[in-house]
């Protein structure tokens, strides 16, 4: 019988628990007695839940903000293309710790890699291009996209 995170070296599977208290927070931020009432469980569980969800790196419990309202800011896509393949995911993961860096997808079809960054303005994304991406080895081609209003995106 499983309980809680089944861990093994290659990959971590929640269970269904761990699942169901996955699903409620992704609806809405919940204290964990609440989370324990309509799971039928205890506090503790939840407790316990959370806590090695977020150890195995599996959960992240963070607040989101509307980037449609957020004023002197601007959101970005810079879809990317590295120079040698083997290296993707070293660059992406490169890429993902430069400052403003929302996230880093690696992608199939034209683009290896589309970087989502959220700058002061559009003079923050020059400085974010030539200041941070350009000193990333082995970038060959970059394309920005300006994101000027998002349905029901939360960063």
């Amino acid at each position: 019988m499983k309980v809680g995170v089944a861990m093994t070296k290659e990959f971590v599977q929640p269970d269904e628990t761990d699942w169901q208290i996955i699903d409620e927070l992704s609806q809405a931020h919940q204290t964990n007695t609440l989370l324990a009432e309509k799971l039928g469980v205890s506090e503790g569980k939840v407790r316990q839940r959370l806590k090695k969800l977020q150890e195995a790196n599996v959960l992240k419990i963070r607040a989101l903000r509307n980037p449609d309202i957020l004023t002197q800011q601007q959101l970005a896509f810079v879809a990317t293309n590295i120079t040698e393949s083997r290296y993707l995911k070293q660059k992406a993961q490169e890429i993902s710790r430069l400052k403003n860096v929302q996230s880093v997808s690696i992608l199939s079809g034209q683009y290896d890699l589309m970087i989502e960054v959220l700058v002061s303005s559009n003079r923050g994304l020059i400085e974010f291009l030539t200041e941070e991406l350009s000193k990333v080895e082995g970038i060959s081609r970059t394309e920005t996209f300006l994101i000027l209003e998002s349905i029901n995106k939360w960063i």
